[in-house]
């Protein structure tokens, strides 16, 4: 195996590594996607998708399996920790950065796909999604394998050389293992890279270098066993709820007000590609120039702009929807270093240079936000610290290093840049995001639970606060209620039961409680604020007075 590629996957794991056990888990995505795969481990069927006793049915069964794998590995059975279900997306980054670096060497040489893949294993939406236990960091690893054995094949059919047999047998199972992950992302990035190349080219015969029966069986070999279990197990409900609801909700109206008009992922663009976003767009811009000149252009291009336009023209909008895009920027910064410098830095025309500068503007304005949220965070919430100042320091530095006149920026550049967000990753995610106790409103319930349980069948009722993570921390059978719901939970069981509510809703639950000859004895008080929510907090733990 290239040494290049060792080293990134061992580059990639580090960047991610930091926080992955020490970052409570987050609401709400993460945190419902980790619950039903304890579920899953609880119960030993891994066909239903299930929260609680309501069906899960928005997203299909693949990453649940996948992080069931890992808590079987582990030992530690349903009792597993958080981190153990976050290997799966560390290990999807990974695959994700040696992907692009191996798509990057074949398109660019080696250079190059080591400098794509330092981008992809350094930007903050793969250091976020690589510590979020949910879909993105497999899907994207997915895409990256699918379109970079489709460049491969593109290339060479232009080329009228051989295509590579196992090709179109990566570029089919990646979209079946694609499709088992996040329905149609995979298939749908293809397509529209696929489409863009038609319309500049007008030539499709290139595609029959796909197989495309042998591999279309394949996919329904991968997917159709367990669409045909589901749909048998929930009487349709699965495809009704994934298709029906879902998929069409975001397409045609924003979902869970999620809902942003065209230019978020512009807006955004700064943040999740950072600190490479500026030298992706210089890259972009020179590719751009040279469109017609090189069909390996012609595809990264394609690959990033069709698939990220669609996504700002549906209304439901979240920034991880265009990650599976970032590595065609990528593989263009690569590409710029295999030019001249003379080449490479050829002035831009006027409209580009206005957009440079204003990606210039973005990647200052973040570098110093991502600094003031290290510093500000922590003495806001808890008046400490915590390793702000080198965090701070280190994004600061990785913003300066990523600005450059020279659209060009060497290899050790990139390195000395990837190195800054590395430590700022590694001290934000692991050291400074876990030390804001304040927001980590569950953990601090489930420790005070854990102080406080009367019986070993003791359950949780909670009104109000009835964040996922709660139930993943505390239990499966954590009741999610309201006032009159924890006080009947304290009478079905007053030795053992254990109930959550507002401070302020204490005389309330006295008072029901009272009519049946009982009172509420509060045994633990959690202060805080609910993030997910905004809201601030005074939560009182209660069991029934003796």
């Amino acid at each position: 195996m290239n040494r290049n590629y060792i080293f990134l996957f061992l580059f990639s794991v580090l960047m991610t590594f930091s926080g992955l056990a020490s970052l409570p888990p987050v609401d709400r995505d993460e945190s419902r996607f980790v619950q039903a795969t304890k579920q899953m481990v609880e119960t030993s069927d891994y066909v239903d998708i299930r929260f609680q006793d309501a069906s899960r049915y928005k997203k299909p069964i693949g990453i649940y399996w996948l992080q069931s794998a890992a808590v079987a590995l582990s030992g530690e059975g349903a009792a597993a920790p958080i981190w153990v279900y976050r290997l799966v997306s560390m290990l999807g980054i990974a695959l994700a950065v040696v992907g692009i670096a191996w798509t990057g060497t074949k398109l660019f040489g080696a250079n190059a796909g080591l400098a794509a893949g330092l981008m992809m294993a350094a930007i903050f939406a793969t250091a976020f999604e690589g510590r979020d236990a949910k879909t993105d960091a497999m899907l994207l690893a997915c895409c990256v394998a699918a379109q970079g054995a489709l460049a491969q094949i593109y290339l060479a059919a232009r080329r009228k050389e051989p295509v590579a047999a196992h090709l179109p047998w990566i570029f089919w199972a990646a979209q079946g293992l694609g499709i088992l992950i996040k329905g149609p992302v995979a298939p749908l990035l293809s397509v529209l890279t696929v489409a863009a190349l038609f319309a500049f080219e007008r030539d499709w015969r290139w595609l029959l270098k796909l197989k495309l029966v042998r591999g279309v069986a394949l996919v329904l070999l991968i997917v159709l066993p367990w669409v045909a279990l589901i749909t048998w197990k929930s009487g349709g409900a699965f495809l009704q709820d994934a298709v029906g609801k879902d998929m069409v909700a975001k397409v045609a109206s924003g979902e869970e007000s999620h809902g942003l008009p065209p230019g978020f992922y512009m807006l955004t663009y700064s943040l999740f590609m950072w600190p490479f976003g500026l030298i992706a767009v210089g890259a972009g811009l020179q590719a751009l120039n040279r469109l017609r000149d090189d069909p390996r252009l012609r595809f990264c291009l394609a690959w990033y702009i069709p698939f990220w336009l669609v996504f700002e023209l549906i209304p439901t909008k979240l920034p991880h929807y265009v990650l599976p895009a970032y590595p065609g920027m990528a593989l263009l910064i690569g590409w710029l270093l295999t030019l001249s410098p003379q080449e490479a830095n050829a002035p831009l025309r006027r409209w580009q240079n206005w957009l440079w500068w204003s990606t210039a503007f973005g990647l200052a304005v973040v570098s110093l936000g991502l600094a003031a949220v290290c510093v500000g965070a922590p003495l806001y919430l808890t008046g400490t610290f915590s390793w702000s100042i080198p965090a701070a320091a280190a994004a600061l530095a990785a913003g300066y290093f990523a600005f450059s006149r020279e659209l060009q920026v060497p290899l050790r550049r990139i390195g000395a840049i990837a190195v800054c967000a590395g430590i700022t990753y590694g001290l934000l995610f692991g050291v400074i995001a876990p030390s804001l106790k304040p927001i980590w409103l569950s953990p601090a319930i489930e420790a005070a639970v854990r102080a406080n349980r009367p019986c070993d069948t003791t359950v949780l009722a909670s009104a109000e606060y009835h964040e996922p993570s709660l139930v993943f921390l505390v239990g499966t059978k954590t009741v999610l209620t309201d006032v009159d719901g924890v006080a009947r939970h304290l009478l079905g069981d007053p030795a053992c039961a254990l109930a959550l509510a507002q401070v302020g809703d204490e005389q309330k639950l006295n008072g029901l409680l009272a009519a049946q000859g009982k009172s509420a004895n509060r045994v633990a008080q959690i202060d805080g604020l609910n993030y997910s929510s905004g809201d601030k907090l005074s939560l009182g733990l209660y069991r029934v007075a003796k």
